[in-house]
């Protein structure tokens, strides 16, 4: 499962360069645009390695290929463009909101919800799933992060092209072995 959800982000993410009926991909842009004014450059790629090791990448590419350029197709409006985005599928329909610090998705027809949120006081970006708290990246100081390792370890990062590159060696075998 794991391996199709990959390939088909890839290509959604090899497509999202082209503007025609098949949509423009803004969940994938939006989150992209977002990690790039994260912080500074160290920052945005030790995030970016994050997310590719916790499939966030995929899934956005997967949700926008499979759910929201279809209805961007066939309705004209990109559903991305309300402040609470409604999202139909074929499991229900699903309500995204932004409060200006996280987003909450929720399921419409169970109530069922999670989170992407940064606390503030801990300077930590975090999923929140079935009431279990998922830590993503947390600030240590102007020059280091501490990240999740593929197998459930933390390692603190500095942010600086040998601490983000040490970084990328040590996740690349969990984010190419699906592929």
């Amino acid at each position: 499962m794991r391996k199709t959800i990959l390939t088909a982000a890839l290509a959604a993410l090899l497509c999202s360069s082209l503007s025609s009926c098949m949509g423009k991909f803004a969940l994938t842009r939006n989150l992209y645009a977002w990690n790039e004014q994260v912080s500074n450059k160290f920052v945005n790629e030790v995030l970016f390695v994050a997310f590719w090791i916790l499939p966030v990448y995929e899934v956005c590419g997967l949700a926008d290929l499979l759910v929201l350029n279809s209805i961007e197709f066939w309705s004209g409006d990109n559903p991305l463009s309300a402040s609470t985005k409604t999202i139909d599928t074929k499991h229900g329909r699903y309500l995204v909101e932004c409060d200006g610090k996280g987003y909450d998705i929720t399921l419409e027809s169970t109530g069922e919800k999670f989170r992407l949120d940064f606390a503030q006081e801990s300077k930590t970006w975090s999923l929140q799933l079935d009431d279990k708290e998922y830590k993503l990246m947390t600030f240590i100081d102007d020059t280091h992060v501490s990240v999740p390792m593929p197998d459930g370890e933390w390692k603190c990062v500095e942010l600086s092209p040998s601490g983000v590159l040490a970084y990328k060696e040590a996740a690349a075998p969990a984010m190419t072995a699906e592929l």
